[in-house]
């Protein structure tokens, strides 16, 4: 994991200690504050455009509270891994290699020819 990641880590592991709150920091418990908090985020955009919901960091109320609740999340989904022993930058990394061998990219049709004519024999 990376110094900066595994220190926010530490720094929050130690924000807990100090209030005697890791008796409550158990995978399930962080588990449900983690989807507590993502929801929060998601009700910023709710009923947002699309249009509203790119420029919501304009803003600068709604960029408070967009980078409040990122914030959260990200603190919640750091000791959930601490709490389970998961390098959440090496999970991910494993991820996106699964994804790529999965999803391969997507063959652009050339721009003379209509799409979905690549696969027909005519290349």
């Amino acid at each position: 994991m990376s110094d900066d990641l595994h220190a926010l880590q530490r720094r929050l592991a130690e924000f807990a200690a100090a209030r005697d709150w890791q008796q409550y920091h158990t995978p399930k418990n962080l588990a449900a504050a983690l989807s507590v908090e993502a929801a929060e985020l998601v009700e910023i955009f709710q009923w947002l455009t699309p249009e509203e919901s790119s420029t919501v960091m304009s803003d600068p109320e709604a960029a408070g509270r967009v980078e409040d609740e990122v914030a959260d999340v990200l603190a919640y989904l750091l000791q959930f891994c601490e709490a389970l022993g998961i390098d959440a930058l090496t999970a991910l990394a494993a991820k996106i290699e699964r994804n790529e061998a999965r999803f391969p990219p997507v063959r652009r049709a050339r721009p003379d020819r209509p799409r979905g004519s690549e696969g027909r024999g005519g290349e």
